[in-house]
């Protein structure tokens, strides 16, 4: 496993990477720190614990929105199979153990 050094709203982070998903991973740190400086310069939010969290849930309602239209389900359900529940389930774990959440789950 490779490690990235990347930037974040100026601040450093040491990213583990598979092996080729650098280009992968350094898009997605691309999207993360142009959402997370979008909010910051908007001005209503300081606190970077909460820019975070806005720039994941803003993320997460994008993917969901572009994968409604992609997949055009016939009910809802049909979008929440149990692959995508256990997915958003340890994305949720992996931002609560980033910010300290001590698994206070915002959604």
């Amino acid at each position: 496993m490779k490690q990235l050094d990347v930037q974040i709203m100026g601040q450093s982070y040491l990213l583990g990477c598979p092996d080729g998903g650098e280009a992968r991973l350094l898009d997605a740190v691309e999207k993360v720190d142009t959402a997370m400086c979008r909010i910051r310069e908007a001005g209503k939010v300081r606190a970077r614990d909460r820019i975070a969290v806005l720039a994941a849930l803003n993320l997460a309602f994008d993917l969901a929105d572009q994968i409604a239209h992609q997949a055009k389900p016939a009910s809802p359900s049909a979008v929440a199979t149990p692959e995508h529940s256990q997915k958003l389930n340890a994305l949720l774990k992996r931002l609560d153990d980033a910010l300290g959440l001590d698994d206070h789950r915002l959604l």
